[in-house]
């Protein structure tokens, strides 16, 4: 019994000091990044184009009129800041994979939606399904990408970025900068 304890402690102190260093893992924090983009645009996606919301101030100025403002539902910073608090879950959703050209290592979803052609999706010889350690690994670094980005996050799918993706993970965070990148980046 005391055998096993001084294991997790080990382990969880090896954890902590990994975390507290600094040392992430790029492969990880940048398909965190791009599994963010992926999953947010997809969500961003599935809202009617139509529907709207109000935001600014709901004061009545000296006219009589109000400042408000119309803003589409889907690029609304409530309904953004909804999504994020969730995006995180669907990290169980994906496996690593190695691409079998380049070699590349990369976290890619392996899950179809619901509604959504599998036809889009890698062959699953690639992928290295490696138990719930590697989801939780992921989950958490999506978790944290999230925390430490969360304003950049709103305000590049609020304003619709081009190549948000390229932009929040690479230019932004610098999570796939170097050898990261796969031939997709390019």
């Amino acid at each position: 019994m005391a055998c096993w304890v001084v294991q997790v402690t080990m382990m969880m102190m090896s954890i902590f000091i990994s975390s507290a260093s600094g040392k992430r893992d790029k492969v990880l924090y940048c398909s965190a990044c791009k599994a963010i983009v992926d999953e947010l645009n997809f969500s961003i996606s599935q809202v009617d184009p139509k529907k709207i919301i109000n935001v600014g101030g709901f004061r009545i100025n000296p006219d009589g009129t109000m400042n408000d403002k119309k803003v589409p539902l889907a690029r609304s910073q409530t309904h953004l800041a909804e999504l994020l608090e969730s995006v995180c879950e669907s990290m169980s959703d994906y496996a690593a994979y190695v691409d079998p050209d380049t070699k590349v290592k990369e976290y890619r979803r392996f899950a179809p939606r619901s509604g959504v052609s599998t036809g889009d999706f890698p062959d699953f010889k690639n992928f290295q399904f490696d138990g719930p350690e590697a989801s939780g690994a992921l989950k958490f670094a999506c978790e944290t990408v999230v925390e430490d980005l969360e304003d950049d996050i709103l305000s590049l799918f609020g304003e619709e970025t081009d190549d948000v993706k390229d932009e929040l993970c690479s230019r932004v965070s610098d999570y796939c900068s170097g050898s990261t990148r796969t031939k997709e980046d390019l």
